[in-house]
């Protein structure tokens, strides 16, 4: 699975003023309604009720959010990097500006699996997080998120 297949043009966002994960995962669910033409409530309760479960901060900035809802076609993938780090209760308790929120059908444990390995793998890429965090353009960023590693960065 490769991300580009799962994280569309328009489902990579830079955020202002988002203050907490609450506003967060609310600006994360209506870019992921206009992609899936899902109901972006839906989608909120799906990657709340997960992080009721325990936070999906992974350390360094970083957080993974993701859910499961029924009916979903395929794994949908959503990038935000936020202008300001936010508090998101992460396993290292520094404040998250790096997300990747993934959606996935409720019965894809194997897809879910994966596209959960392949983005944590990316996002322990030292070179391809500084590049996130340099760059402010949808475009250029989905570029360095969907560029094969190998190629660009010393893994």
């Amino acid at each position: 699975m490769e991300l580009a297949d799962i994280l569309a043009e328009r489902a990579v966002l830079t955020c202002t003023g988002v203050k907490t994960k609450r506003q967060l995962f609310e600006e994360l669910a209506e870019r992921a309604a206009e992609v899936t033409g899902r109901e972006s409530a839906e989608i909120l309760e799906a990657i709340s009720n997960r992080e009721e479960l325990g936070s999906t901060g992974l350390g360094n900035g970083i957080a993974i959010p993701h859910g499961k809802i029924a009916g979903l076609g395929h794994v949908y993938a959503v990038f935000a990097r936020l202008d300001q780090p936010i508090e998101f209760d992460s396993v290292d308790d520094l404040p998250v500006d790096i997300v990747m929120m993934l959606l996935a059908p409720a019965g894809a444990g194997a897809d879910h699996l994966k596209a959960l390995s392949r983005v944590a793998r990316l996002l322990r890429t030292e070179a391809v997080v500084d590049d996130l965090r340099r760059l402010d353009d949808p475009l250029r960023l989905r570029a360095v998120l969907t560029a094969p590693i190998a190629t660009n960065y010393a893994a």
